[in-house]
């Protein structure tokens, strides 16, 4: 699956690509709406992530520009907005966005929303099963699976060890799981994180220890075939 996101900042359009990089999807970055047209003569995402403030052409009128060329009226599109602004999002909605995300936002949600557009866009296209040996997660049922056997998580759990199977082998400290968790406006502390991912570990018993402490980091799931052979 392809996604383009349309991002002026630099610095946020970087770390958009290489997150859904780090997932199942081949990303590309575009700074203004000329390279992003010129990229339109030859090639067709599966998905646009359009941020409404660029330089020059705004995305409203490139959303406007997608929906009235039948060659792209039908590839979904997810806004960035700024935080606030109402009206951009009730017009956005209104010329045909899928969805919208309003900045900031964390790198987690911005996936979510990605896979969950797609599912109703292209319901048979999208992978929702994440597997490592007899641990099982179903993304659209909302289960986990141990053995053949449903174990119970908490929310957060669930989302922690989402996360972590979505991007096996990638470090996160724990500010970055506190806020693609629990979101940049939750009122706690990262030792909030140690907790979960301590009933996390005993919950999936002896799939626990695939989830390492990467010391003065944070945290990371490692799957090695002894993880998982004859477990």
């Amino acid at each position: 699956m392809k996604i383009w996101c349309v991002e002026d900042d630099a610095s946020i359009r970087d770390i958009e690509v290489y997150t859904l990089n780090s997932t199942e999807f081949e990303a590309e970055g575009f700074p203004d709406a000329a390279a992003f047209r010129e990229a339109l003569c030859s090639n067709k995402p599966d998905l646009i992530i359009l941020d409404i403030m660029l330089p020059g052409e705004d995305g409203i009128n490139l959303l406007k520009f997608l929906r009235g060329n039948p060659d792209t009226c039908r590839i979904p599109v997810i806004m960035a907005t700024a935080k606030g602004m109402e009206y951009d999002k009730i017009q956005s909605l209104d010329l045909g966005a899928d969805d919208y995300l309003v900045k900031p936002f964390g790198m987690m949600e911005m996936v979510s929303r990605v896979k969950a557009v797609l599912r109703r866009c292209n319901p048979t296209e999208v992978q929702h099963i994440l597997k490592a040996g007899s641990l099982v997660v179903n993304l659209d049922e909302h289960t986990v699976t141990l053995y053949d056997e449903r174990i119970q998580l908490t929310l957060k759990e669930f989302e922690l060890l989402r996360l972590f199977l979505s991007h096996p082998g990638i470090a996160f400290t724990r500010d970055q799981l506190f806020n693609d968790i629990w979101g940049a406006d939750y009122v706690g502390e990262t030792r909030t994180v140690d907790m979960h991912i301590r009933t996390l570990r005993v919950k999936l018993e002896d799939y626990g220890k695939m989830i390492e402490t990467v010391r003065g980091v944070g945290y990371r799931l490692e799957i090695r075939a002894n993880d998982t052979k004859g477990i």
